[in-house]
């Protein structure tokens, strides 16, 4: 039998045909005209999937690099801040200020649980010299989304910065970086905006340029005050990737084409579908707050969790994702963001069934599909 490859997975996401065939076009050159055009129609695009009038700044580097521009940026050895650390990529913003000396207090939260507004207000209270509150929009390793506008709402008034990881919760659902008052707000381009990996984007609010032009963290590749200057001169302090640009400018053309209240719709209706299913298997979700980027459940009692991500991938090429460290094998993701489909959501669900039922679960055949067809049925246009 032949046997397709299905791309499942929180990132990279899927991308659509016509964005892969965008990369095959002859390679200019950056320092031109045509590629300034291009370069800036991305950088307009993205300020209206950010929601801002401030400048989107493209860089060349994965999500992480995009982290790692707003501490550098933002803060100086030995300034105070809050990491909200709720799974791996929250752990990631306090391994960054680690590295760069800075301050930090790190807010542990159990993988899937919430961590409500009020529980930071406190937390801001308690430490009135904060600089900057590091979050998620989505926590990619868990499944579970934050309340960012309350998070705004109750930095805004201190000293601090809010400052977002939005790279697989942008496009996703809405976070309007201007009307929420966020400071910092950062994505990358392999999830919902639908190129493959290699660009990170990032905006910063007037209160956060204030940081910036007195932070003291070492900084040279990702110096936002170089970013700013090139941009006037429609065009970038380094090499840019010049293919994923070109790929950008086509994806953002489908995503804006199509609208982000579109967008939050088609990603709201997949994920309803998708935890619809995996419910009527009698399976449990890791997250309280479960959010439309991806779902995350957990392994059912007398299965080794890492079976059902090799069985899936290895014997019906459904690449799914486990849990990260140190929850291996106890929970497995399925993601639904960016260019996926309801019939992406009808494949994993069957793969997903047959493989529960070649490592012994017991379960009703066409079950989950049978919950979630009506959910996709009622929202097809």
């Amino acid at each position: 039998m032949i046997k397709k490859y299905y791309l499942l997975s929180p990132g990279p996401a899927p991308v659509p045909e016509s964005v892969l065939a965008a990369a095959a076009v002859p390679i200019i050159h950056h320092r031109t005209p045509e590629f300034s055009k291009i370069f800036m129609e991305v950088t307009e695009g993205l300020k209206t999937v950010f929601g801002t009038k401030e400048d989107v700044y493209v860089l060349t580097s994965s999500g992480s690099g995009a982290m790692e521009t707003a501490v550098v940026n933002l803060l100086s050895p030995g300034d105070k801040a809050l990491t909200i650390n709720a799974g791996k990529f929250g752990e990631r913003w306090g391994n960054i200020c680690k590295a760069y000396g800075v301050a930090y207090k790190e807010i542990v939260v159990e993988w899937g649980a919430d961590y409500t507004k009020d529980q930071l207000s406190a937390e801001l209270r308690a430490n009135p010299d904060v600089k900057a509150v590091f979050c998620q929009m989505s926590e990619t390793s868990t499944g579970a989304v934050y309340d960012i506008k309350g998070f705004a709402e109750v930095v805004a008034p201190t000293n601090a910065v809010l400052v977002v990881d939005g790279i697989s919760g942008m496009g996703v659902m809405p976070c309007p970086m201007d009307e929420w008052k966020v400071d910092v707000l950062l994505s990358g381009s392999q999830k919902s905006f639908m190129i493959p990996p290699g660009l990170a984007y990032i905006a910063f609010s007037p209160k956060a340029w204030k940081l910036v032009e007195v932070a003291k963290c070492s900084k040279f590749y990702f110096d936002a005050k170089k970013a700013r200057k090139n941009l006037l001169d429609k065009t970038t302090p380094w090499t840019p990737a010049i293919s994923l640009v070109i790929q950008q400018k086509k994806a953002l053309d489908i995503i804006l084409g199509m609208g982000l209240e579109q967008m939050y719709a088609h990603h709201r209706i997949l994920g309803d579908a998708t935890r619809a299913g995996v419910k009527a298997l009698g399976l449990e979700l890791l997250a309280r707050n479960p959010g439309n980027i991806l779902t995350a459940v957990k392994t059912p009692a007398g299965i080794e969790g890492g079976k059902i991500v090799k069985t899936m991938q290895g014997k019906y090429m459904a690449y799914i994702q486990g849990a990260q460290d140190p929850n291996k094998g106890k929970f497995f993701r399925i993601a639904h963001l960016g260019y996926m489909g309801g019939f992406d959501v009808i494949t994993a669900l069957v793969a997903l069934e047959m493989t529960l039922t070649d490592l012994g679960y017991k379960l009703e055949p066409g079950a989950s599909v049978k919950a979630a067809e009506p959910i996709l049925r009622e929202n097809w246009a």
